[in-house]
């Protein structure tokens, strides 16, 4: 018996920023059993799909890459063998991007196909560089247009020059290589040679540039400024408009690359923020989280929540880490009974909240005391307190209870534990030339990236931006030699940026070199 036909979809990526994917997209590499991915596809979208196979199939110039002849007949066999696939393709996929291509052969082999639009670059580029590519009073229409060669078929002049008084705005992709003979094109054509001018090269990300010119003069000025591909050049009045709309770009904290210690499914909240501010976040694990190796008392503990005035969670790992015990006894939110519940953190709090459980207490601050006082603050009984947390962690916060009185049992819900090998590796090589600042969310993160570097934390550390997200952060940090540059206020990541970006902003005109 013959197996049923899969499907395939071809899936616009968006440009640069992963969170301009469609959410159709989003949901579609949630469940594929198969992604085939284009070079100018975020690499963070491939973490929305880590159940399927993928497969690298990107045209890059100047490289060998994989045939589309191979492409098509790889999408054909695997929806022939019953998969589910992904055509994931930079941007938009019919938008020169030979996706109508695709979608053609799939008809002809009378495979089942679906096209999800996405955001195309030079829309996404234009609008992240501050530049509408039309306007009531500067431009009322504009054109789309590649510059790159059909295979086969001689570059001409003459089609430049038909387009160039009949339209507003000319947007070209694919034409850095020609940028100079397009330009002069345009120019004779009967364009006027000071039209406003641009090249946007890698729209939509942090390491975004772009020059602005004139149509004379804008193809020695990319080239003068390093830019090629990928990029967008756009020629029209509209081009002026960035002066006043520029948003993107202004942000202090653009281009920054901020490096993010944390395990990788808990970056991927931070990581977004940090891409909100237009930086990068650069993802180097400094933690393995691990469950405890017994988890005897952990569940005990679940057993006898009910009996507790407080259960008090100082992270999301122990919330994730005493629900897993909870699912394994086959028990749901009711353990608690009457219970209260406590959180430090609104992160950890949300975590709670999954769980169907709304925090009874969220500490204003990250510290132990703001948690202990407001808790003294409440009414009702705090007599015995159930903590579930890291083995590693610090006893700040039982100390501070049984010096009022309470009965605090404390238990072991999962390990953190410096990471080592490749992990290891990656983080020095990091800190030593991928990032601008390095962001310390937790003490024991600041334990864990001077356990991986070792003696030479504090000289490495010391070179880059260091941020704590609050006191005993900081603290820490200082104990290990390191010195603090920023500390939030707020004890948020949002607040860590914050006081980075004022940090940035309060330095000499221009700020500090970035990283290329």
């Amino acid at each position: 018996m013959s197996k049923a036909m899969g499907k395939v979809w071809l899936v616009g990526a968006g440009p640069g920023d992963p969170e301009l994917i469609t959410w159709r997209g989003r949901e579609l590499l949630g469940r594929a059993e198969v992604v085939l991915y284009d070079a100018l596809s975020h690499p963070d979208l491939l973490e929305l799909c880590p159940q399927a196979e993928l497969r690298d199939v990107g045209k890059r110039y100047g490289q060998r890459a994989t045939p589309q002849g191979e492409i098509t007949s790889q999408l054909i066999e695997l929806a022939r063998s019953g998969k589910a696939v992904v055509r994931l393709k930079g941007g938009d996929p019919l938008m020169f991007a030979r996706g109508s291509e695709e979608a053609l052969a799939l008809a002809e082999a009378q495979v089942p196909f679906e096209i999800v639009p996405g955001v195309t670059s030079p829309i996404a580029a234009s609008a992240y560089a501050g530049i509408s590519l039309t306007h009531r009073d500067a431009s009322s229409s504009v054109t789309f247009i590649t510059g790159s060669d059909r295979e086969g078929k001689e570059w001409s002049p003459e089609a430049w020059k038909k387009l160039a008084t009949a339209t507003g705005t000319i947007c070209v992709y694919m034409g850095m290589r020609r940028i100079a003979e397009i330009t002069q094109a345009v120019i004779d054509g009967g364009r006027d040679p000071g039209t406003p001018a641009a090249v946007v090269r890698w729209g939509a990300r942090p390491k975004q540039r772009t020059v602005v010119g004139t149509l004379s003069d804008i193809a020695e000025r990319a080239t003068s400024a390093g830019l090629g591909s990928p990029a967008v050049i756009i020629i029209g009045e509209v081009v002026a408009l960035r002066d006043k709309m520029r948003w993107y770009d202004t942000s202090p904290l653009f281009g920054r690359r901020i490096l993010v210690a944390r395990p990788k499914d808990q970056a991927r909240a931070t990581a977004a923020i940090i891409r909100q501010r237009a930086a990068t976040p650069v993802v180097c694990p400094a933690i393995v989280i691990r469950p405890v190796a017994d988890p005897t008392q952990l569940r005990a503990s679940v057993l006898a929540a009910h009996s507790y005035d407080w259960v008090i969670f100082t992270s999301q790992n122990g919330v994730q880490e005493f629900f897993s015990q909870v699912d394994a006894l086959g028990k749901d939110a009711r353990v608690f009974g009457a219970a209260k519940v406590a959180v430090i953190g609104p992160k950890t709090g949300e975590a709670l909240r999954l769980r169907g459980i709304v925090a009874d207490f969220c500490a204003e601050k990250f510290v132990a005391e703001s948690l202990v006082e407001g808790l003294l603050a409440l009414p009702g009984s705090l007599q015995r307190v159930l903590i579930p947390r890291a083995k590693e962690a610090r006893e700040l916060l039982p100390e501070a209870l049984r010096a009022r009185g309470a009965l605090v049992d404390v238990v072991v819900a999962y390990e953190t534990l410096p990471a080592t090998g490749a992990l290891a590796e990656a983080l020095r090589s990091a800190i030593e030339s991928e990032c601008d600042a390095v962001l310390f969310t937790s003490s024991s993160m600041v334990d864990a990236v001077c356990a991986v570097l070792g003696a030479t934390a504090a000289s490495q550390l010391n070179e880059r931006v260091v941020v704590c997200i609050g006191p005993v952060t900081r603290d820490t940090a200082l104990s290990h030699g390191l010195k603090v540059d920023v500390e939030a206020e707020v004890f948020t990541v949002d607040g860590a940026l914050d006081a980075l970006a004022a940090y940035y902003a309060g330095r000499d005109a221009g700020g500090p070199a970035l990283r290329s």
